[in-house]
């Protein structure tokens, strides 16, 4: 009832959004531009998403150009229900989704396919990312609750087309790209796409020069009417030093007024930088099956290289001894250790199969979709380095000696899935539609350190389901509710400690209730949320400091609880995307008392984003952004509270048409006010870090369209 209470201004909004939907006298809306690309159906299902039981977010390459955004970290500025997590400079993405970390080996679908997150993954060759916000068991079999990232990928247009793009970024980054796409044939039936980027990267962050390079191949066949075949390949590289976050100052938050945002304590003479090597291929059959049905068969392959660099800060001990294993120590030193694990591979296949069409079963229409999906995973690494290499200090003046040698284990890791999913669109009444997934997925997994030891071996079988109503109350209103649950499967680390080690850990199954209004015509889309998670937590429960005095087990909940209100308004000349979100997020149920009631670190409380877009001259738009996000807490034990900020953004587009041209000058400014403050707070591998926002940026950039 409390978070009811708080969440009235949620209320208001969607209360503007119905009124502004009633509204009769608005003037056409005139959009210019090219058209969206046709991305895969949500969820599997081919409805509108307005027409959906389930909250998700779809943007588009164009929006991200416009907002200048070429990571997929950036998408935070976007939507409030999506929030960073340990996201640094010239390492990969990781993104929270209502409060939960995505786990980036489970948590992401290129093309509806799972892939590692854990690289950086190129936008130059994405029609969209989508983000869906909900019950991820409905796409995946094992995964963190609350969301999926899905990217589309650019594929051969329909019409001729070729697109050149030149940016550059405040500090020295500099940024060409191509993108051309042809039909071939007597019945134009060859499609081909060619995506090409390169961008020299050289941020306002110090010491973080490189490099990101980027080409994509996309062609199609349409062998016959009802018959289509698509191929792709991308390769794509990233070579740039990461960031390495501050810290607490023993008790202490730190003032960010007094950290130079520019500053990167990866800064030793020995830092080398992090190497993505990426290729992602595809290929895909789909064939009309009569005049309702249709099957398709995808296989996809991913393989990663890396080579993870970093002068790695972590605890310190004090000028009196004390130890701190979680923060910096209150003079501003810190332990800084020389990490390198070099040849890391990471490498996935994935062959999905399905069918879809309708049918009827006592009177009532079904639209049906059966399928399987198959994937590997394998992780190859050798011996990495984490040595101990001297002290540093938070104004960066500290030199010390590298330590490259090669003395820590890691870790080799297989995994197999076997996955078999229905989803059912039942239609009860011309206004009323039930839905129905479930999920069979059958896991083996696998894993060893590099010297033979600690290896465990296990199988678990596992099902998630989710069910929803949805009625339209109204023309162009929907009101529904969902059910559904994800699931998370572990083994208790193989060490002696452990009276469990090695042993397959109970399936963490997570719950996820929703209920919601939307709404969706030409004008306008909008929709209010409310939502209620709980995932089963692991504790570590003993004193864990000698052999078999340490157990792994489930722990009370994560309980997550929020509402979410988004619009998206057009006008003639103009619009407004904007969300926002109000967000419980407790621990509960813990036998341990103390734990119960804490907020997880790196979660505001409250969230909104909004964009403003208006033309003020023929071809001339202006738009501005909005970021504020409230007070999250630096520690699990929420000793430290981080305040909440707000950013302000700006810029400008001038579309100028040239005989058959049509040119995009854009140019914008990112943090206009150079707010100081700290953007996020994550609490990674049992240690609290902080990342500075950036340093008010200029971007520009000319796209041509020919």
């Amino acid at each position: 009832m409390a978070i009811l209470n708080r969440s009235l201004l949620s209320a208001a909004a969607a209360l503007c959004i119905a009124q502004f939907a009633a509204a009769q006298t608005l003037p056409a809306v005139s959009v210019t531009g090219k058209a969206t690309e046709t991305a895969p159906g949500l969820a599997g299902f081919s409805d509108p998403p307005a027409k959906l039981p389930m909250q998700a977010v779809n943007l588009s390459a164009e929006r991200l150009s416009d907002l200048g955004i070429t990571q997929l970290a950036g998408i935070t500025r976007l939507d409030a229900s999506v929030s960073d997590s340990y996201n640094a400079t010239g390492y990969w993405s990781t993104l929270k989704v209502r409060g939960f970390e995505l786990d980036n080996r489970f948590n992401l679908r290129r093309d509806g396919l799972p892939i590692s997150g854990e690289t950086s993954l190129s936008l130059a060759n994405k029609a969209a990312v989508e983000v869906l916000k909900g019950s991820s068991g409905m796409q995946a079999g094992t995964s963190a609750p609350a969301g999926l990232v899905n990217f589309v990928v650019k594929r051969p247009l329909a019409d001729d087309a070729t697109t050149l793009t030149v940016g550059a970024i405040q500090g020295g980054t500099v940024q060409a790209s191509i993108d051309h796409s042809q039909r071939f044939g007597t019945s134009r039936e060859f499609g081909l796409r060619i995506n090409a980027d390169t961008a020299r990267l050289d941020p306002q962050l110090r010491n973080t020069e490189g490099h990101a390079h980027t080409l994509a191949v996309a062609t199609d066949w349409r062998v016959q009417p009802g018959t289509l075949l698509e191929a792709e390949v991308e390769f794509n590289r990233q070579s740039q030093p990461s960031q390495q976050g501050f810290s607490l100052l023993g008790n202490r938050l730190p003032d960010a007024r007094q950290v130079d945002p520019r500053l990167n304590l990866n800064n030793q003479p020995w830092s080398l930088p992090v190497v993505f090597d990426n290729t992602h291929a595809s290929l895909r059959v789909q064939q009309q099956l009569g005049s309702d049905w249709r099957a398709q068969a995808t296989l996809g392959i991913q393989r990663l290289r890396t080579d993870d660099r970093l002068a790695y800060a972590y605890g310190c001990t004090a000028a009196d001894g004390t130890y701190y294993a979680d923060r910096f120590c209150p003079d501003g030193t810190y332990d800084l250790y020389d990490f390198r694990s070099e040849n890391e591979h990471r490498d996935t296949t994935a062959l999905d199969v399905f069918a879809s069409g309708p049918v009827q079963i006592a009177g009532q229409r079904h639209d049906l979709t059966v399928g399987g999906l198959v994937s590997q995973f394998k992780s190859r690494f050798q011996r990495q380095a984490y040595n101990y290499a001297g002290t540093g200090k938070v104004d960066g003046s500290a030199v010390t000696a590298p330590q490259p040698d090669l003395t820590d284990e890691n870790t080799n890791r297989d995994e197999r899935s076997r996955e078999l999913y229905l989803r059912d669109r039942v239609t009860l009444s011309a206004d009323t539609t039930a839905w129905l997934g479930l999920r069979y997925t059958r896991l083996h997994r696998e894993s060893v350190r590099t010297d033979g030891s600690r290896a465990t071996d296990y199988s678990q079988g596992v099902t998630t389901p989710w069910v929803a109503l949805s009625h339209a109350i109204a023309a162009d209103w929907l009101v529904y509710a969902s059910w559904g649950q994800g699931v998370e499967s572990e083994v208790a680390p193989n060490r002696s400690r452990y009276v469990n080690a090695g042993q397959a850990l109970p399936a963490l199954k997570s719950r996820q209730t929703e209920i919601g209004l939307k709404t969706g015509t030409q004008r306008v889309e909008g929709s209010l949320t409310a939502f209620d998670i709980r995932r089963p937590t692991w504790r570590d429960i003993g004193s864990c400091d000698v052999a078999e005095s340490c157990e792994r087990r489930i722990d009370g909940n994560a309980h997550h609880r929020g509402i979410e209100a988004s619009a998206d308004l057009k006008w003639s000349g103009g619009g407004l995307s904007a969300s926002a979100m109000r967000l419980k997020a407790r621990r509960e149920g813990s036998a341990d008392s103390t734990l119960n009631g804490l907020t997880p670190p790196n979660v505001p409380q409250t969230t909104v984003k909004a964009q403003v877009r208006q033309d003020l001259l023929p071809g001339l738009q202006a738009h501005v952004g909005l970021q504020f996000e409230g007070h999250r807490y630096a520690t699990p034990d929420n000793s430290i509270r981080v305040p909440a900020w707000t950013v302000v953004d700006a810029g400008l587009r001038y579309l100028q048409t040239l005989g058959n041209q049509t040119w995009v000058w854009r140019a914008g400014i990112d943090n206009l006010t150079n707010r100081r403050a700290w953007r996020e707070s994550p609490w990674q591998f049992e240690h609290s870090y902080l990342y500075p926002l950036a340093p008010r940026t200029f971007r520009t950039s000319l796209e041509v369209r020919l």
